[in-house]
This record gives structure tokens, sequence and C-alpha cells, in this order.
């Protein structure tokens, strides 16, 4: 499969119409269906269900066009970073991260190296720490921040400054809201809005000790604190979080107790040769930490 054929399948699943496709690819409307149907007789799948006024993915061209995405956006990345040869100061740097409080001393790092080095260009995507380490791996991201419990084994990292305190999400009407800090007996049997994570709810679990049978989860989120707010303002449980949230008239937030916290790092793949940008600016987060 090439590339270019890549593009225009994505191109097609994300208009849903082959002539608008077309015409953003500047390519004729025959030339492309004739590209996708070559597409699928070489994978031996049907990817598209072709409607009369829509054409969408089947459950086959739902996984090529997350594959497909990561393979072109790889090949992007590879040929400008090629394209800057020995540039050491130009580039592009891609970074994973989790919603976290260390994103605002890595949003300083990235500031004051763009200071230094005006035509670097951060690119930041946002998702659970599994999403991330899976783009990592795939070489789509360069360096994660992710919030601890987490494998780093196959990673260099550097750890970032600030630890995130786990906080109970509830609304302001709750009997529970009245205290100051929130107890493994408080709430045993309360339903609970938690990590998706698996190793993230072992750590709230193994806060809960003896308690933790009587964990009552009533629903699992990822992303974001601003969902689970809307989640818990609408009465499906309190959210056990960490770092902040989004607290409002309606909502607070209690520290646990014994207090809780996570760490965070920063990593990037090990054995991997850097490009020059990218060893620059770890150059410039490890002297950035010394300071803080």
């Amino acid at each position: 499969m090439e590339i270019r054929v890549l593009q225009y399948f994505l191109a097609v699943a994300r208009e849903e119409n082959i002539t608008r496709a077309a015409a953003l690819l500047h390519i004729t409307q025959p030339t492309l269906s004739r590209q996708l149907m070559q597409m699928e007789e070489e994978l031996g799948v049907r990817l598209f269900c072709r409607g009369r006024h829509k054409i969408l993915l089947t459950e086959e061209g739902m996984l090529l066009r997350r594959r497909a995405q990561e393979i072109v956006d790889l090949a992007e990345k590879t040929e400008k970073e090629l394209a800057h040869g020995e540039e050491a100061v130009s580039g592009e740097i891609s970074i994973g991260c989790g919603e976290t409080r260390n994103m605002k001393p890595l949003s300083d790092m990235a500031a004051s190296f763009r200071q230094k080095y005006p035509d670097v260009r951060f690119h930041f995507y946002t998702a659970i720490a599994d999403e991330v380490t899976e783009r990592l791996e795939s070489g789509v991201l360069d360096m994660g921040l992710l919030l601890e419990p987490v494998e780093i084994s196959r990673y260099n990292f550097v750890r970032m400054p600030l630890k995130e305190k786990w906080n109970i999400l509830m609304r302001r009407d709750e009997p529970l809201a009245q205290k100051q800090s929130i107890t493994p007996d408080d709430l045993v049997n309360v339903p609970l809005i938690v990590s998706k994570r698996e190793s993230v709810r072992n750590v709230l679990e193994n806060w809960y000790g003896q308690e933790r049978e009587r964990l009552r989860i009533a629903a699992t989120c990822n992303l974001s604190n601003n969902n689970q707010s809307i989640m818990v303002e609408s009465g499906i449980g309190m959210a056990a979080l960490m770092g902040f949230s989004n607290c409002n008239d309606k909502l607070c937030q209690r520290p646990l107790e014994p207090e809780l916290e996570s760490g965070c790092v920063l990593v990037w793949k090990k054995n991997l040769t850097l490009s020059a940008v990218m060893s620059r600016f770890l150059a410039h987060v490890k002297e950035s930490l010394l300071s803080i």
C-alpha cells in the first residue's frame, strides 16, 4: 500500500463522500473510486458501505483508518525530520500527555525553548497513558507525559516536579461535602466514577485497604475531568480523580485521608536515535528541572 493511497482512503473516510474527497484531493472521482476498489482487492476485505448519499466505513475500514492515520502521520513526521537535516534548531516535537498539573512546567519549558529556537513546532496529543505509550511505540509521538503508575522499563525518563493529589469530586448538596477530607469508611458503598486504567484503579483499591471489597464503581472514564464533572453533576456518582477538576457552584472536591499522591514522568523510548531538535529539547528540559 502506498502512502498516497492511504491518504486517499483517509480523505474519503473523513468526508464520507467520494465526490467531495476527490475535489479536496484534486483528482477525478473515477480515479479515486478505482484506487479504493484496488485497495479493497489488495486487502481482501470490504472497507466501505456505499449508500446513495453517503459512504461509511465497515469494521475493517475503521481498523484501517486508525492504522492508516498512524502510518501517514509517521511518514510526514519522518519527511520533516529528514528535510531539516543538519538544522539543529528546526523541526517538530510530538508529545502525548494526560490531564495533569505538570502540563504547566512542561508548557513553560516548551515556551522558553521556542524563545531560543522559534522555528521549532510542538504538537500535543491528549490521551490516557495506554494510548500515549502505544503511539510512542509506533513512533508517532516523541515523548509522553505520563501519570503514575505506569510501566516505564522500556523508556528513559525524567521525573516532573509536581505531585498529583487525589480528590473526591462531589455535588455540594452531598452530606460528605460538609467534611474537610474523605476517608475509606466514608466511601463504603458510595457509587464512584473512576479511571478506566486498571493500574490507577489498583492504587485506589490499595488506599481502601480492608474496605476494598466494598468499592462500588458506577462508571469508568478515561478523559476528561470536564466530562467527570458533568457526570458527577448529573448524579451518576462521585469522582475519584487526580489533580485539578472543574468545580462550580454545584460541585466541590475534598482530599483523601490518608493523603494519596501520584507522580508524573516525561518519557521517551530507549535505544532511539534522537533527532537534533529532540536532543536539544531534552537537554533544555533537564536543565530547567534542575532549576525548579
